[in-house]
């Protein structure tokens, strides 16, 4: 394990992280909410301590290996979070505890968007920034880390994109072509949130509120200035806008990076994940809007355009909202809510489980049934045109298995504290798959639920960003043997 190179990395990240607490500085200057002063203050201390990592070590120039990579990508959220909650555990508009900011921070940065905080309308705009802020910068990071640095680890069949994912997956060592992926994706994330961005303003949002929602629906994060998130606005023309960008960034943006590349979308139209993916949000839409008329929730173009927009939201873990499902009538607020566990696809800003993973278990499941009534066939698993190997359905299956242990363990916990089944079973659900809002006493926000329980959550939080094994991994004697 080569320490100080770690050790500089963090500083730089640090030092880099708190170059980001500038903007709000700028928006409280603005409009004139005099909460500049936290953020400066906050720029401070993470700038200082990012320099203190990185300077005795700055000399040392190593390659960094597989194990050093684990650790980085771990760290990336665990110090940028506790250093991220800086200004809202400063600012005397928040009055948050240590444990709440520090939760509100994490749930930005991992485009979680489970908050614990109310009245946001009543909050100052830099604060209000701030937060769509750490969504997006959680965002390109999550798709430089799942699209450039993920497969080479092989994490849980991320592995299965070596081949076709841009960046040097096929090395043992981060090199410096790292920084062309990094930058090509940049770009095009960059691209999304500036066209979201546009689009609301168009249709109506402010300046302020566009760029904001812009920040986390690319981010697939799903905080608003807003309690009453989208269904604020409540105009179909933003909730129209609002679908198409959450379900473009559920995409795989290897995906975007060869449609930018070649100049075509023939790499969308002959991928299976994105065809699975579509084929998800369609039967999911059918479903849900097919009962809401058929309950008489609402009428007929409000069960199509809420129906739509709440699948949509929930299945790409965006976690908007324009209604209350959780108050849905039978079986609709579980179904809608069980979406999030397939989530986006593998590459892309959204969480859950990955469409790919959920994809290749199907297909092995089908094999198995297959394999029932011809015991010595030989039947192939392809992806497309590719056959996919053993060993990438054995790393599917152990993070299925992780992810459900993992899971089931964390909700046992939490309903130790105290919290009621319907409460702790999705606390623990939209946590662990990045979603946001969950049903019972989190339906709304986790201001109310206990420290503890917030805790667990955060681990739920991070474990689920870093595709559980990236993290749980760091907890073996075997990772830190010589």
């Amino acid at each position: 394990m080569h320490f100080a190179i770690i050790s500089k990395v963090i500083g730089v990240l640090l030092m880099l992280f708190s170059v980001t607490m500038t903007p709000p500085i700028l928006v409280s200057f603005i409009y004139d909410d005099h909460t500049y002063a936290t953020f400066i203050l906050a720029f401070a201390i993470t700038f200082i301590t990012g320099l203190a990592a990185w300077f005795p070590v700055h000399s040392i120039k190593q390659d960094l290996r597989t194990r050093d990579g684990f650790l980085i990508v771990s760290l990336f959220w665990t110090v940028l979070a506790t250093f991220g909650s800086l200004p809202l555990l400063f600012a005397d508009a928040t009055q948050l505890s240590v444990v709440d900011a520090i939760f509100e921070s994490l749930s930005g940065l991992t485009t979680t968007g489970a908050t614990v905080m109310t009245g946001l309308e009543d909050l100052p705009k830099s604060i209000l920034y701030y937060r769509q802020q750490l969504q997006w910068l959680g965002g390109i990071g999550i798709i430089v880390i799942a699209v450039a640095i993920l497969p080479m680890l092989g994490i849980g069949g991320m592995q299965l994109y070596r081949a076709e994912t841009p960046g040097p997956v096929k090395d043992s060592k981060l090199t410096p072509r790292i920084t062309e992926t990094a930058k090509a994706l940049f770009l095009i994330y960059l691209t999304l949130t500036l066209l979201c961005a546009l689009s609301y303003w168009l249709v109506g949002m402010d300046f302020f509120d566009a760029i904001t929602h812009a920040f986390s629906t690319v981010a697939i994060g799903g905080f608003s200035t807003y309690d009453a998130s989208i269904g604020y606005f409540d105009s179909p023309a933003i909730m129209l806008v609002c679908m198409v960008f959450m379900i473009l960034s559920g995409i795989n943006f290897a995906l975007h990076f060869f449609a930018w590349h070649m100049r075509g979308i023939k790499h969308y139209l002959n991928d299976p994940e994105f065809a699975f993916y579509g084929s998800m949000i369609v039967f999911g839409m059918i479903t849900t809007v097919a009962y809401l008329i058929y309950s008489g929730t609402y009428g007929y173009s409000e069960s199509v355009l809420r129906g739509s927009f709440e699948l949509v939201s929930i299945l790409t873990t965006t976690g908007f909202s324009v209604a209350d499902f959780s108050v849905w009538p039978s079986f609709l607020p579980v179904l809608i809510f069980m979406f999030a566990f397939m989530g986006g696809c593998a590459g892309s800003t959204g969480g859950g489980i990955k469409m790919i993973r959920v994809l290749l278990i199907v297909k092995q499941g089908m094999r198995e049934l297959y394999r029932l009534i011809h015991p010595n066939a030989v039947v192939p698993i392809k992806i497309g045109k590719k056959i996919v190997s053993d060993r990438v359905l054995e790393a599917v299956w152990g993070f299925l298995a992780v992810y459900i242990v993992s899971f089931l363990a964390m909700f046992i916990l939490l309903l130790a504290t105290g919290l009621d089944f319907t409460t702790s079973f999705t606390a623990v659900g939209a946590c662990l798959n990045n979603l946001g809002p969950g049903l019972g006493d989190v339906a709304a926000h986790y201001g109310d639920i206990n420290a503890t329980a917030k805790w667990i959550l955060c681990f739920a939080m991070l474990l689920g960003r870093l595709e559980v094994f990236t993290l749980l991994v760091l907890f073996t004697p075997v990772f830190w043997r010589r």
